[in-house]
């Protein structure tokens, strides 16, 4: 399993939602006659909060069939672990445990470790401790309100991923008032999973899209990299700012644009500074993480932290990592609030056409 390298320095905490990703390959139903070649094999269905899709090629329906099942069966699986609402997820018996141990998967002790790593990373921008203001705000709620001043105020004062205390298979919050939240980095992981289980199964060809978060596997079909596109903040998912060519890698988004709601006149966006307990205010509006295969997970937290950093200091931290991991092929591009786009030497973003 890829491990993330540690890096010490850059300000404090995050908060946990992604933006979307357009992929630009059509998503349609699983086609079932036989006979292998070209042709392209996707299931969509809705998990994880969000529209998943799985598409692969180089297979005959049938076995594509038993694959695609195969991957959403593990996507409702890793959702019935990771999940902070869902009754009975390990998360939830974690938030719930009044500070006593409780015994997880496997899996979920991977995704904490990781989450716990990036928030090293970002010298504690990243902190999955942001249940509580994650709850508190409600953005995916049907009627979201700025919550009151004092009741932000007390849950902040337990948002640090120090509370979080792993002994082997055993989780326990050290602050029972802290809650954990994943959203910033579970689509990462689960995404890395699932290339690693479609690897198994002998699948060459393939791309994985959790709302968002993107991994491919080798080519598309006549040996074409997948085209990802980058999706222009508040265009509804109508517009890309361009899009970029991608095989074996991975592509996260993260933005401010995606949920929110407006009160009194002030627009709210999902994105929150755990350090305030409000939403992040900072010159960018969205941040690309684009990084080899395998790497979704740290993909998925870097961007959130990018975002809340703000354009300087991301831009400091992604070049620091660059040097640090020249493996992993980290590319970055980031649009501030003036729509501007600012990208790496490495990141090719193809204008739309």
């Amino acid at each position: 399993m890829k491990r993330f390298g540690k890096i010490a320095g850059y300000i404090r905490r995050s908060a946990l939602l992604k933006a979307s990703v357009l992929i630009m390959i059509p998503v349609f139903a699983i086609i079932t006659q036989t006979g292998c070649g070209d042709k392209e094999f996707s299931e969509t269905g809705f998990a994880l909060n969000t529209t998943c899709t799985v598409t692969v090629s180089g297979l005959s329906g049938s076995e594509a069939d038993e694959v695609l099942d195969e991957a959403f069966d593990a996507i409702y699986g890793y959702e019935e672990l990771f999940s902070r609402t869902m009754e009975g997820s390990d998360i939830y018996r974690i938030n719930h445990g009044d500070g006593s141990p409780v015994e997880v998967s496997d899996d979920t002790i991977a995704v904490l470790e990781q989450a716990l790593e990036m928030g090293d990373i970002s010298g504690g921008k990243f902190d999955i401790t942001v249940g509580r203001l994650v709850e508190m705000w409600d953005f995916q709620g049907e009627d979201p309100t700025v919550p009151p001043a004092d009741d932000i105020a007390e849950a902040v004062m337990s948002v640090d991923q120090s509370n979080v205390e792993i002994d082997g298979n055993m989780v326990r919050l050290t602050d029972p008032g802290a809650e954990i939240d994943l959203g910033g980095i579970a689509k990462g992981y689960i995404a890395d999973r699932l290339c690693e289980l479609l690897e198994e199964r002998g699948v060459e060809s393939a791309v994985i899209n959790l709302g968002g978060n993107v991994e491919t596997m080798g080519s598309k079909a006549g040996g074409k990299p997948w085209t990802v596109g980058i999706e222009r903040p508040y265009s509804d998912r109508s517009e890309i700012m361009g899009s970029v060519e991608l095989s074996d890698g991975t592509l996260v988004t993260s933005g401010i644009y995606e949920r929110n709601f407006e009160e009194d006149g002030v627009l709210y966006h999902h994105v929150l500074d755990p350090d305030t307990g409000y939403p992040a205010d900072t010159d960018l509006e969205s941040v690309t993480i684009m990084a080899a295969g395998g790497n979704s997970a740290f993909c998925d937290g870097l961007s959130t932290t990018c975002l809340l950093l703000g354009k300087d200091r991301a831009t400091e931290l992604v070049e620091e990592l660059r040097r640090e991991h020249p493996d992993m092929g980290i590319e970055a591009a980031f649009i501030d609030k003036d729509g501007e786009m600012v990208q790496t030497v490495g990141m090719e973003i193809a204008p739309p056409k």
